[in-house]
């Protein structure tokens, strides 16, 4: 196997959900004749990797309520307000419930014959996961936890599908997209974040050499989730955005933000949770940790910026809501990148992906005629594209960035003399390509299905007064 990235592995969970309990540990290393008998103990968990990784569960738990939210609610008409308000906190609230009933097995334990697509069901509601089993970081000897990452990992999963809302907001019933939800966290979001993120750890690997997901085996760096959360999550909004269609009165009429004081308190709310979301993803408190941090800062700067800079230029204003398009935009493309680029190249990555996803945003969009509401695809989608990409690029110790060790080697060693900026970047663009076909293909797949069965879209009536009123009985506003 290639050499794999420390953050490819996000959280790869690290073997996280590999053994149900510490004999289960013994047992399954003691049938694979290459390892060491190795048994996890409490005295490998460090009590500051631990608060900060429940800190920073937290914070990506901000990020979806009330951040998202917000942000969301903040740039769509007033009549639909509340809406979005209750379609990201029920999102939030029903993926919690999948991910502790089956979405962590499924993303985090051997699957057998299917290993290399998705876990198995051996840790279904929990089972053999308590306060005495831990979850591998990306240390030798180091260990969380299972339960912190269990939580950690469950807030990826609470965000990712309310990401997609956006896509296609004010035109949505409710209940059917509650459903997508589901199904679309089980069959699409659990089999991508096993593919990325799962393996043994690093004391395993060496002795399991094949026990991994598939874009893992390929050496594909995503250190938070460009590939099984951003480009996931935009690439399924564009498929919704098109089976619903176009909002009524789309380009003939004004649909400007009804807040843009929300908005602004919603995209600060996600800069400040997404250093949960980057540097809480090297699962330890340490110095990569730190270059995560501060790469989430400067990267995102960058983006809205640069945002801010094109408007000047172009239409002599620079707007609210470009800067803080431009903010996400930096906040996306870093994510895959975060733990492993140098600050300054993480500046050129944050700058080229708000000019390419300005561009989309305004050019492309309006060329192709689709009505993605609240430019999902242009930022989330396109964002994760350019810095899945680029991570192949800023992650080369010849341009500062931290390289990638190689976990079959025990202790993890790291050579820089091996790094190639070609060949790892033609493994992030065969993992870009993967995740777009995936998810797209079964993303639209189901959005056919509810619609022929169930119906995604309300009646132009309902559509016109608003769905706060219709769809739930209230108003975000009562003046």
């Amino acid at each position: 196997m290639n050499k794999i990235g420390r953050g490819a592995a996000l959280g790869a969970g690290l073997g996280a959900g590999l053994f149900a309990s510490l004999p289960a540990w013994a047992q399954a290393v003691a049938t694979t004749p290459a390892a060491t008998p190795f048994v996890p103990t409490a005295a490998m968990v460090n009590k500051g990797d631990t608060a900060w990784m429940l800190i920073s569960a937290a914070l990506v738990l901000m990020m979806s309520v009330p951040g998202l939210a917000l942000f969301y609610g903040g740039l769509v008409r007033a009549k639909n307000m509340l809406s979005v308000l209750v379609q990201v906190m029920t999102i939030v609230c029903v993926a919690a419930l999948v991910w502790v009933c089956w979405g962590y097995s499924m993303a985090f334990t051997n699957g057998g014959g299917l290993n290399s697509f998705v876990g198995g069901f051996s840790k279904v509601f929990l089972k053999g996961v308590d306060a005495t089993t831990f979850a591998a970081t990306f240390s030798n000897g180091v260990y969380l936890p299972e339960l912190v990452f269990v939580i950690f990992q469950m807030t990826f999963a609470c965000i990712t599908p309310a990401l997609i809302v956006g896509a296609f907001a004010e035109r949505v019933k409710f209940t059917p997209l509650i459903v997508f939800t589901v199904v679309w966290l089980t069959i699409v979001y659990f089999p991508m974040a096993h593919m990325v993120w799962y393996w043994p750890g690093p004391d395993f690997q060496p002795g399991a050499p094949t026990d991994h997901g598939l874009l893992w085996g390929w050496g594909a760096l995503d250190f938070a989730g460009g590939t099984v959360v951003h480009i996931n999550a935009g690439i399924a909004g564009l498929m919704g955005c098109l089976v619903i269609g176009k909002r009524h009165g789309y380009k003939a009429e004004p649909m400007p933000p009804h807040s843009l004081v929300m908005t602004m308190i919603g995209a600060s709310l996600l800069w400040v949770g997404w250093f949960g979301f980057n540097a809480g993803s090297n699962l330890e408190a340490n110095a990569v940790t730190a270059v995560a941090f501060i790469n989430t800062v400067v990267a995102t700067a960058a983006a809205g910026a640069v945002w801010a800079i094109i408007e000047q230029v172009l239409h002599k204003k620079p707007s609210l809501l470009g800067v803080a398009t431009g903010v996400v935009a930096g906040l996306v493309a870093i994510t895959p990148a975060a733990g492993f680029a140098h600050p300054m190249t993480s500046i050129v990555l944050g700058g080229v992906a708000s000019l390419v996803c300005f561009f989309f945003v305004t050019t492309v969009k309006n060329k192709l005629g689709y009505d993605d509401t609240l430019d999902v695809f242009g930022v989330h989608c396109v964002g994760g594209i350019v810095g899945a990409i680029a991570t192949g690029i800023v992650a080369a110790p010849s341009l500062g960035g931290q390289g990638v060790f190689d976990y079959n080697v025990m202790p993890a060693a790291f050579d820089p003399a091996t790094y190639s900026i070609a060949t790892q970047t033609w493994v992030q663009v065969k993992a870009v390509a993967f995740t777009l076909v995936y998810s797209g293909v079964i993303s639209w797949l189901l959005f056919v299905v509810l619609d022929k069965t169930m119906g995604l879209r309300p009646s132009l009536e309902v559509e016109s007064e608003g769905l706060d009123i219709n769809e739930h009985g209230e108003r975000a506003y009562n003046m």
